[in-house]
């Protein structure tokens, strides 16, 4: 056998054994590995929770516009979902809940309120502000009686509604009012700060401290008139899962969504300060 013989069977012997070894190799390397299969599985699975469930909100009354809107858009978000509000005062929807009321979640207007929920162990984790509120004084539209400040609330004949102390629209209300060195006897205290916008609206009141979100949303209806002495007494607004909620995994989804830059911008149209 000549040497170009065997030399060229030697190649072709080299060149069918490279060719096994490739082909072992894109073997192993094209086979997925159970555990990476598993673990992607799990993962999409987490990203994306399949929620259902009516979620149970408790919420300052001034707070049922914006609310209202977000919860809209959550049930349109999760189809499998619905939102049930509960507004009213701040003081009244935390003593509702330490007695054993059913809810996921609670928006109050102040920190105050929310310790009463949270020294009762019903808030799950801690509570997170997510908006803030100034007050403004109400008036009939046109502003008849010329009001400017909070000192001419104390005008003689001059019918004025206020929310109750215990209510975070009353106790700030109170404070602008020290602040401003400003004492008056109102015709009705309210317990929640819809109630107080509503009398004037209706003008069985010729005024009302309320917050400026909820002027804005009675639009033509009132007058906002700006004070100074509202620069400090902003509330803060936190909210919170509840520790007995019965859709604990919905109810934080919805405070995502309250705290998103979506639920930012329609708190932001409402009125509210950012947190």
């Amino acid at each position: 056998m000549t040497r170009s013989v065997r030399r060229t069977r030697r190649l072709l012997r080299l060149a069918g054994a490279g060719a096994v070894a490739v082909l072992a190799l894109g073997a192993c390397s094209s086979s997925p590995d159970a555990s990476d299969t598993e673990g992607s599985g799990a993962s999409d699975a987490a990203a994306s929770p399949e929620l259902s469930g009516t979620v149970t909100v408790f919420a300052a009354a001034s707070l049922k516009e914006s609310f209202t809107t977000l919860g809209k858009e959550f049930e349109q978000r999760h189809p499998g979902t619905e939102v049930g509000f509960n507004f009213g005062g701040s003081d009244t929807l935390a003593a509702s809940i330490t007695s054993g009321a059913p809810a996921d979640v609670f928006a109050a207007a102040s920190p105050g309120t929310m310790k009463t929920v949270t020294d009762g162990n019903e808030a799950s984790g801690t509570p997170v502000t997510f908006a803030r509120n100034q007050l403004e004084i109400a008036t009939l539209p046109g502003n008849p009686d010329k009001v400017t400040s909070l000192k001419d609330l104390t005008r003689s004949g001059l019918k004025v509604v206020l929310c109750d102390e215990t209510v975070p629209c009353g106790s700030a209300a109170h404070k602008a009012l020290d602040a401003a060195g400003v004492r008056l006897t109102p015709v009705s205290y309210e317990q929640d700060v819809k109630s107080a916008l509503n009398k004037v609206e209706l003008k069985e009141a010729d005024a009302a401290v309320v917050y400026k979100t909820d002027v804005r949303a009675a639009g033509g209806k009132v007058e906002g008139v700006e004070f100074p002495e509202s620069a400090g007494a902003v509330n803060d607004y936190p909210i919170a899962v509840l520790k007995n909620a019965e859709h604990a995994e919905a109810a934080r989804a919805f405070i995502a969504l309250v705290r998103s830059a979506e639920g930012q911008k329609v708190l932001g149209r409402a009125g509210f300060l950012k947190p």
